[in-house]
């Protein structure tokens, strides 16, 4: 995918989260990211924020660590 474009969806997914208190807006961004998007975005949005050159908002940011890890293939 698209660097920006899944910059663009996880900070729309953020931006939703926003409103709430910030440990809830946390697991929303986390829960959401985890149960709808598929493997290869995550890993993508993993490395995206691994390398920090990515304008992630930081709600994402926070959330990273709790969204589902993508098992390495052999």
């Amino acid at each position: 995918m698209a660097p920006d474009k899944l910059v663009y969806m996880a900070n729309q997914i953020a931006t939703f989260f926003k409103s709430q208190p910030e440990g809830e807006g946390v697991d929303g961004v986390a829960n959401h990211i985890s149960d709808f998007w598929e493997p290869r975005m995550r890993k993508q949005l993993f490395d995206m924020i691994a390398e920090g050159n990515a304008d992630f908002h930081p709600l994402v940011i926070k959330a990273a660590p709790k969204i589902r890890k993508v098992k390495e293939t052999a």
